[in-house]
This record gives structure tokens, C-alpha cells and sequence, in this order.
């Protein structure tokens, strides 16, 4: 895949699960911290992101799915994220963030061969719309310690770290930080 120029962002359908899952699992991993096994990814892809699992997603309330994709019914998805409405259930995550009510964005992941092109700046900001239609006056996110690149991301577009949690990807617990923006 090369970068993609014609695309757009949309919710999430049924149709795009199994897609979902694909991209889940090329992504996911690259926002893992060294030291990060093939087998605990796993384990988090089988236990959070099976196809399956996405259908659910788009099918609660309580969450919003957006994929950016090519054109028509069988377009390529090139990246997606994952808004869950309400308070964290993580302990420090709740304690760490202050604005209320808040929308937590759960997944941003974007094809490698994306990286740099505006898919996931434009996925964030139409995420920041349907976190304001959710009811959000803020929205918050964990990412690992280690991952750089995704903090400079978040950090340009406006969130601060307020707070620290944990992680598990399957047998490993992870620091990660936790990041607050209003909306």
C-alpha cells in the first residue's frame, strides 16, 4: 500500500469488522514498547480486536468507530479510531483525568504507509466532533511511555499529560501515560 490520496472519514459498518480486525492487528503492535512480545500482542488482538469484537463496538451506544477509507463498499480502510463515552473504568485514569463529562478515545491507528499523509489528524479531529455530539467537554487517552511519536501527535494536537496507569497487553503491564484535551 502507498499513501492514499483519495479518502474519506466515515462511522464505521458492519461490513467493515473483519477489515478492522486486519488493520487492528498490522498497528497495533507498532504502538508497543520494545521488550513488547509477538505473543502478549497477540493475546490483546484475541481478548480486544477479533472482528467480532468491532461489530460490537459499532453496534453500542456508548461507542463511535470512524475508519478513514478509499471510496465505495469495498474501500481500503486506512486507519480507524475508537471513542468509549463516560467515566474511565481504570482507577488512575479516572483519578488523572478533570474534565468532565469525558470521552475516552480508546484506539487511534493508522496504516504505516499513512503515517505523515493526514489520516490521523484528520481521524482525531472528526473524533473530536462526535466526542462533543457524545455529550464530552474533554477527552482523554493512554499511550506507553515509550512511544514518542504518538506523544508529539497527541501533543499537537493539544493534549496534556495529566496522570499515569497501567496497561496489560497480555501477560506484560505497561506505564502508560495519561493524556487530557478539552473540547
Amino acid at each position: 500500500m502507498t499513501a492514499t490520496t483519495n479518502w474519506a472519514v466515515r462511522t464505521a459498518q458492519p461490513r467493515d469488522s473483519t477489515a478492522l480486525a486486519e488493520l487492528a492487528a498490522l498497528t497495533f503492535p507498532l504502538a508497543c514498547p520494545p521488550g513488547s512480545t509477538a505473543a502478549d500482542q497477540g493475546l490483546f488482538l484475541d481478548a480486544h480486536l477479533r472482528a467480532e469484537h468491532f461489530a460490537a463496538y459499532a453496534a453500542d451506544a456508548g461507542h463511535v468507530v470512524l475508519v478513514a477509507a478509499t471510496p465505495g463498499d469495498d474501500g481500503v480502510l486506512l486507519g480507524y479510531t475508537m471513542l468509549v463515552a463516560g467515566e474511565p473504568t481504570d482507577e488512575d485514569a479516572r483519578a488523572a483525568v478533570h474534565i468532565r463529562p469525558t470521552v475516552e478515545l480508546s484506539k487511534c491507528y493508522v496504516h504505516p504507509d499513512q503515517h505523515g499523509a493526514g489520516v490521523a489528524a484528520t481521524l482525531l479531529r472528526t473524533s473530536f466532533d462526535h466526542a462533543r455530539a457524545l455529550g464530552g467537554g474533554g477527552m482523554w487517552l493512554g499511550v506507553n511511555q515509550h512511544n514518542a511519536r504518538a506523544q508529539a501527535f497527541y501533543a499537537r494536537e493539544g493534549f496534556a499529560v495529566v496522570g499515569v496507569k497501567h496497561f496489560r497487553v497480555g501477560e506484560r503491564v505497561e506505564d502508560d501515560y495519561v493524556l487530557e484535551r478539552p473540547l
